[in-house]
């Protein structure tokens, strides 16, 4: 079981590689949209030749680069005023203290 999980997750690595997901910023928006072009027809096709009946598909707007770059905007800015905050509490947490042992 373990070589078969091993086989799949390396095999999923390397596709996800090959077609460029894990390579620069462009290239995932690149691939990102070669997916959204390429899945609907192919799953169409299947449920076509399966009988089944899907229900469309929503159309939205996500951008998934601007949600990276603003989640590494909070997660730098929280960085920067760490140093400032753990002063600050500790200062509280020691005053705190002081005026328990009074």
């Amino acid at each position: 079981r373990f070589l078969i999980k091993g086989g799949l997750a390396g095999a999923a690595v390397y596709v996800a590689y090959d077609q460029g997901l894990l390579g620069s910023g462009t290239q995932g928006a690149e691939a990102l949209k070669k997916a959204q072009e390429t899945l609907p027809p192919a799953i169409q096709e299947w449920t076509s030749y399966l009988g089944w009946e899907l229900p469309s598909t929503p159309k939205f707007e996500f951008s998934l680069s601007d949600s990276w770059n603003k989640g590494v905007h909070t997660v730098m800015s929280a960085l920067s005023v760490a140093p400032t905050r753990a002063c600050e509490y500790t200062m509280e947490g020691w005053k705190y203290v002081k005026d328990l042992v009074k």
